[in-house]
Formats: structure tokens, C-alpha cells, sequence
């Protein structure tokens, strides 16, 4: 028999005393060990996921096996209290002990501690039985793991013809793949196996693995960003940019796409290096930031939803680009229908998105001030002609060029918006006008310092007041006659009141092409500007040396000169003094009502945009670029010109119209030759037409040369800008080998073109009269 003195029995009292805060003690335990197998095995199944690469099971295996040691201890830890509390419920039974304790607490409060150890012991079993599990599915994961290992050491690069660069592919990641952080980040960690997983799942130069789970290719990424409206402001509000509903009318239709769009300003980023910012504000062009402005302000009333960056780190961002160099594809689907860049962004967009650039290079819209024609794009033909530049090379349509003017049909023709005025504005003007006041245009000192101004600056000075607003800091610039009244830079609605009151705006032969002449037409003014005799081209003149043209520039503003002309547009040779003068008092003579083309209002340019974005598509076939012609041209079939009733060119058939899904439509076209040593821009402007390099691929046949009773003695099919065209001499006939390569540019003495043409709306030459 057990005897129990009287220190034992107050031990006993207190243990039992402190059994409910010990119960509370015990479910803790409980509920930790719960949390801590849910951790565990937690991480095991996660090492399953869809998502994750085969090469962190064995990490978390081995912290597994940490686990299963843990779990150990805990379950005879619980063992051990188990038999300690078999010894208290012995000494509870004893009579003594528990009379007097009736005697101290109450029945409803006594602890069951019967129950409480059926709990431990429940809890005990099951912690033991969950590291019995526990031990099977860690030798089954041990096992998957080998399997795994084995195969991410015994990986050997596929032999697949459908994939003839994967061996090369994985030559290069071997000596580079720690060249860019962003390789790391989809998984590669130096591993053949790493190499092929990242080749075949993330970029596509390898066939899939086998043993792979296809759908784990890509890392989980944040949502694409939502696209908003541009903060518009008073960017677009200091031009004054459609306030009257007629804005919105006309052809833009109701159930127009609605596109998300970014527009990245790439030449005011600082990588780029900024030095158009600084020269603003000292007399720099303003005309890329108008253009910028009107393109904004239309693609908003389009109602389309926009996002505008000027930095790279908004670019990345917005673009999905992923961490490192940029040399890994996007981590996203683009997430944007239509990107507008110019070619600053056009290079960032290259340098920081990968193989993804290619991918979706075809969304892409360039502004590009002076045009890239098609022999300065293609990279191979510029690099074996004599064609490179550092601003061509892009291997994009020619069409997704967009030009400030209509240089070259060869691109698209953006264009911006010059303020049209209301009625009572323009009989202030009429009223208000000074006869014999003129403004230079030219804000910069440096067009007043080269020679040959003087003379012809002294003959408008005897017939009318000169005004000038050149930039200067501290003092007169000294290239400026005294008898020059210099504003300095004005803000642009002062600067338009000073338009308003001249009679002349008059050019210096640069800036070349800009928006302000058409301005001052609109508020006006005549414009008086120098005939180049020579043109001036990249062969003579250093402005436009390194552009991606050959275009010969005859005056400072070939598109007044052309386009609009008298009596709003006086095109003289300043060398000539007598024509210079009698070119001065004519003007002064003459009356001209403000005026602004068409194709320049508001209404004009939206009309422009929304055909554009409704019918350009470059990304057709889900291929960037158009597939290539098999043989010397393109296959013969039944021809679907027939020819003019006095046989100088052909025309489309009206019955096989309807068949093709061409925009521009194929009715507006007609066929014409140029004569020898004639680009076909100029052929079909002789014939009031406009060339249309979209349907070169309609012209590329032996059939068309026999329609227009051509023979052929021979054919030959090459890559060349002048393509499709007739050595006249031999009676060759030569075909376009490259698609890319269709251009109403270019000439050559020893050749005749074909040139396709069509008709165009009037003021409105981007766009034929059945193009909307």
C-alpha cells in the first residue's frame, strides 16, 4: 500500500490545482502541431505545383526530413506526459485525498482529468500515425527526386529538324547564360537541362522535354497594367484642339475597335539623353511636340484607352519586361493592341523586350519626322547597297513608318493639326492685316549666321517692317540685322497674334519642313521660301546625311510648294535678285483669306487616324512580315486588269473586286510605266494619282508585262528597291523577290517601273475616295 505524507499530498494538491492551465497547455501543443504537419506537408505538396521547376523538390525534401525528426520528438514527448499523468489519476483515487478535497472545491469545478487523459493519449496516437504518413510520403518524394535528378543530369540536346538552332542555342547559354540576371529568373542555374527547359518553354528554340509539364513554362507575373486616358492637360489644350462637335463627326463610325494603346515619347526620356528639352527652351523645334500632341489628343477623341510614358522604367514596367539586361522575352502577353513610338523608343523597345520585340514588332507605329524608305529598312538589302543608317534596319512594313507630311507613299502620312479659325477671327484678320509687315521663321541665332542673307534681307527691308523672334539671354544676338525688330521666344498664342498682323512669313532655307509655315497660312500669311537648285538630299547636304532617305528636298517646304502653292505659297530663287523683288511687291498686292488643308483640320487628321487603325494590319497570319513570293514572281493566274480604252495602262476589273479583302480598295488602282530614270512617286502625280506600294504584290507577274504589250525575252526574280521593271534595252523583265522591298521611291536610268497607282479624296491624299 502507497502512504502518502503531508507534503506529498499538498504536491499532489497543487499539480492538481494547475491541471486546467495545464489542459490549455496541452491543446496549445496540439494546435502547434497541427499548424506545424500543415507547414510540412504543405511544402511537400507545393513542391508538386503546376508552376514550379523540378529543381526545388530536393531543397524541400531535405527540410522534410528535418520535420520527420521533430515530429519524433514531439510524439514521445507526449508519451511522457501520458505516464505522468497515469500517476496523478492513481493518487486522485485515493479517499483521503479526495474527500478533502471535496471539502476545498466544488464538484462543477473539479478537473476531469480521466477525460483530459483520454486526449492526450488521442493526441499521442495521432501524432504518431501522422509520422508514420509522413515517413511514406518522404521516401516517396526521395524516390520522385532521383528520378528527377537523373533526369536533369542525363538531359541531352534533341536532334529535331523542325528545331535546327536548339544545338547552337544551348552552346551559347552554356558560356553566357550568366550574362543576364533575367536567365536566373526563369530558372536556368547552369544545367543542360535548365538550358533546354528555358529554350523550349520560355523562348522556342527547342522542342519540348518529354518528362515536362507543358503548362509550368512561364513564371506567375503580375496582371498586365490597366490602360487610362492620357493626362491630356494643357499639352493639348495650349494648341486648342477640337472644341466644336464637328470635331466628331463626319466618317468616324459608332462601332469603331476600341484599342488599348501605349504611346512611349522615347526622344524625352532621359536614356536617350534628353537634349530636345533643353533646346526648347532656348528657340529649339517645337514641331515633334506638336505632332505628339495632336496624335495624343486624337487617338483620346477616337475613344481609345491610352497610356503614356517618357521613361524607360515606365516602359518596363508597362511592357512586362523582366529583370536583367534584356535579353528574356516578355514575362506577359503584350497587353497593349497598338504601340506609338518614334525611334528612340523604337530601340529601347528592341534592347529591353528580347525575342518578344520580334514577336510583336508588327503593333508597332513609328513618328517619323522625314520617313524611312523601304531600302533603308530591310537590313539585309541596306547592308549589301550601300543603304544603312543609324536610324533604319528595322525589317518593319514600310507603312508603319508615319510621317509628319506626305514625303513618300512609301510610309503613312500622320500629320497634325493646324487651328482653323472661327468666322469673326477671320474678319478681325482681314481688317487688322499690315501690308508691309513680314516675320522671319527661325528661332535659332544659328540660321541668321550662314551667308548670302544680307543681300536679299536688305531688298525686303525697302518694302516692309521685319520681325524676328530669335532666342537670346542676356543681349541682341549679333547674327540679327539692327533693323530687325527681335521679340525674343514668345509664347505660342503671342506668337500667333504677331502672325495674324504680317502679311509675309518668309523662310531662311531651315528648319526644314515644320509645322509652322501651315500655321501661318491659317492665320493669313503668305509664305515666301528659297527654291534649292540643287535639291538637297543625303548626297549634298549634311542635315540630311545618315537618314533613312534618299529624298531630293527642292524648297524648305516641299509640301507647301507642292500641295498648296499660290497665292499662299511664293517659291522663288534667292540668288535671284529681280525675282526675289517682283516675288515681294506682288505679294504685298495680293489678298489671301486664312487657309488650311483639309487633311491638316481637326476633322481631317481624326478621319486619317481612325481608317488607320481601323484597316492597317501588319500582324496578318500571326507573321510580322509578308510571306515571300515562291519561283521568279508570283504565280500566273487569270489577270484582273484589263486594259485602258487608249492602251497607256490598266485598270482593275470591277467583277473581281469584291473577292479580295485589300485595303486600300483594289478599284482605286491603276497600272502605269514610268519612263526610264522616274521614281513612281512621280509617274502617278503626272497622272493626278498617288502610288500605292500595298499593291505592288498585284503587279509582280509576267501577265501584267504582256497586258501592257510588253515582252519579255527573259525574267529574272531579285531583291531590289526598283522591282517590278523593264530593262528596255534587252527586254528584260525583272520581278520582286522581297516583299519588303515594294517602294514608289527610287529610280534609275536604266530602268522602267511598273507602278501602281490609285486615285485619292480631295485634301486628303492619305486616303483613296472609297477608303472609308
Amino acid at each position: 500500500m502507497i502512504t502518502v505524507n503531508s507534503d506529498g499530498k499538498i504536491m499532489i494538491r497543487r499539480c492538481l490545482v494547475t491541471l486546467r492551465p495545464f489542459r490549455i497547455f496541452v491543446l496549445g501543443i496540439g494546435f502547434f502541431t497541427l499548424c506545424f504537419l500543415m507547414t510540412s506537408l504543405g511544402g511537400q505538396f507545393s513542391a508538386r505545383r503546376l508552376g514550379d521547376s523540378p529543381f526545388t523538390i530536393r531543397t524541400e525534401v531535405m527540410g522534410a526530413l528535418e520535420s520527420r525528426g521533430v515530429l519524433r520528438k514531439m510524439s514521445d514527448m507526449l508519451e511522457m506526459m501520458v505516464k505522468r499523468m497515469d500517476v496523478l489519476a492513481r493518487l486522485e483515487n485515493s479517499t483521503d485525498f479526495r474527500k478533502g478535497e471535496e471539502a476545498r472545491f466544488p464538484p462543477d469545478r473539479s478537473v476531469p482529468a480521466a477525460g483530459l487523459m483520454e486526449r492526450i493519449q488521442a493526441i499521442a496516437q495521432n501524432v504518431s500515425d501522422i509520422a508514420v504518413k509522413v515517413d511514406q510520403i518522404l521516401q516517396n518524394s526521395l524516390m520522385n527526386g532521383k528520378v528527377i535528378e537523373g533526369r536533369r543530369d542525363q538531359c541531352e540536346v534533341p536532334r529535331d529538324p523542325k528545331y535546327p538552332d536548339c544545338s547552337g542555342k544551348v552552346e551559347w547559354m552554356r558560356a553566357r547564360w550568366t550574362s543576364d540576371p533575367c536567365y536566373a529568373f526563369f530558372g536556368v542555374d547552369g544545367t543542360e537541362c535548365s538550358f533546354l527547359i528555358y529554350l523550349s518553354e520560355v523562348e522556342w528554340f527547342c522542342p519540348p522535354l518529354p518528362w515536362r509539364n507543358q503548362t509550368a513554362a512561364m513564371p506567375s507575373s503580375k496582371p498586365p497594367p490597366r490602360v487610362q486616358h492620357p493626362p491630356l492637360g494643357r499639352k493639348v489644350t495650349s494648341y486648342k484642339w477640337c472644341q466644336k462637335k464637328i470635331c466628331i463627326r463626319g466618317s468616324i463610325s459608332a462601332k469603331s475597335l476600341v484599342l488599348r494603346i501605349l504611346i512611349h515619347i522615347g526622344f524625352l526620356t532621359e536614356e536617350s539623353g534628353d537634349v530636345f528639352s533643353p533646346r526648347v527652351l532656348k528657340g529649339g523645334p517645337l514641331g515633334e511636340m506638336v505632332q505628339w500632341a495632336d496624335i495624343l489628343a486624337a487617338l483620346f477623341l477616337l475613344g481609345h484607352s491610352l497610356k503614356v510614358t517618357v521613361s524607360l522604367k515606365e516602359l518596363q514596367n508597362n511592357l512586362g519586361v523582366p529583370p536583367g539586361r534584356g535579353n528574356c522575352p516578355l514575362t506577359v502577353p503584350l497587353p497593349f493592341d497598338l504601340i506609338y513610338t518614334d525611334y528612340h523608343g523604337l530601340q529601347q523597345m528592341k534592347q529591353h523586350m528580347g525575342l518578344s520585340f520580334k514577336k510583336y514588332r508588327c503593333r508597332v507605329r513609328v513618328i517619323d519626322t522625314f520617313g524611312t524608305e523601304p531600302a533603308y529598312n530591310l537590313e539585309e538589302y541596306a547592308t549589301l547597297h550601300g543603304y544603312r543608317t543609324n536610324w533604319g534596319y528595322w525589317n518593319l512594313n514600310p507603312k508603319q513608318f508615319m510621317t509628319m507630311f506626305p514625303h513618300t507613299p512609301d510610309n503613312s502620312f500622320m500629320g497634325f493639326v493646324s487651328e482653323e479659325l472661327n468666322e469673326t477671327e477671320r474678319q478681325f484678320i482681314k481688317s487688322n492685316k499690315a501690308s508691309s509687315m513680314a516675320v522671319v521663321y527661325g528661332k535659332e541665332a544659328s540660321i541668321w549666321k550662314v551667308g548670302g542673307k544680307e543681300k536679299f534681307l536688305a531688298i525686303l527691308n525697302k518694302y516692309m517692317e521685319i520681325h524676328g523672334t530669335v532666342y537670346y539671354e542676356t543681349q541682341r544676338p549679333p547674327e540679327v540685322p539692327a533693323f530687325v525688330k527681335n521679340h525674343g521666344l514668345l509664347p505660342q498664342h503671342e506668337f500667333q497674334q504677331l502672325l495674324r498682323k504680317a502679311k509675309l512669313f518668309i523662310g531662311f532655307g531651315f528648319p526644314y519642313e515644320g509645322p509652322a509655315p501651315l500655321e501661318a497660312i491659317a492665320n493669313g500669311c503668305v509664305f515666301l521660301q528659297s527654291r534649292f537648285n540643287p535639291p538637297h538630299s543625303s548626297l549634298n547636304h549634311e542635315f540630311f546625311r545618315g537618314k533613312p532617305t534618299s529624298r531630293e528636298v527642292s524648297s524648305q517646304h516641299p509640301y507647301a510648294e507642292d500641295f498648296i502653292g499660290k497665292p499662299h505659297v511664293w517659291t522663288v530663287d534667292y540668288n535671284n535678285s529681280e525675282e526675289f523683288e517682283a516675288a515681294i511687291k506682288t505679294i504685298m498686292r495680293t489678298k489671301v483669306d486664312p487657309y488650311v488643308p483639309y487633311e491638316y483640320t481637326c476633322e481631317g487628321m481624326l478621319e486619317r487616324i481612325h481608317a488607320y487603325i481601323q484597316h492597317q494590319d501588319f500582324c496578318a497570319g500571326a507573321s510580322p512580315l509578308p510571306a515571300k513570293p515562291n519561283g521568279h514572281a508570283v504565280p500566273s493566274s487569270p489577270s484582273p486588269f484589263t486594259l485602258s480604252p487608249n492602251a497607256t495602262h490598266l485598270v482593275w476589273s470591277y467583277n473581281t473586286s469584291s473577292a479580295l479583302h485589300v485595303w486600300p480598295p483594289v478599284s482605286s488602282m491603276q497600272v502605269w510605266v514610268s519612263e526610264a530614270g522616274q521614281a513612281c512617286t512621280e509617274t502617278c502625280q503626272e497622272h493626278g494619282l498617288v502610288c500605292e506600294p500595298t499593291f505592288f504584290e498585284f503587279l509582280n507577274k509576267k501577265d501584267v508585262f504582256l497586258q501592257l504589250r510588253i515582252a519579255c525575252d527573259s525574267t529574272e526574280s531579285e531583291m531590289s528597291h526598283l522591282y517590278p521593271a523593264l530593262a528596255e534595252n534587252v527586254q528584260e523583265c525583272y520581278f520582286q523577290k522581297e516583299p519588303l522591298l515594294y517602294s514608289c521611291a527610287g529610280y534609275s536610268t536604266k530602268y522602267q517601273r511598273l507602278c501602281p497607282c490609285r486615285d485619292y479624296r480631295k485634301g486628303q491624299v492619305a486616303l483613296c475616295r472609297d477608303c472609308l
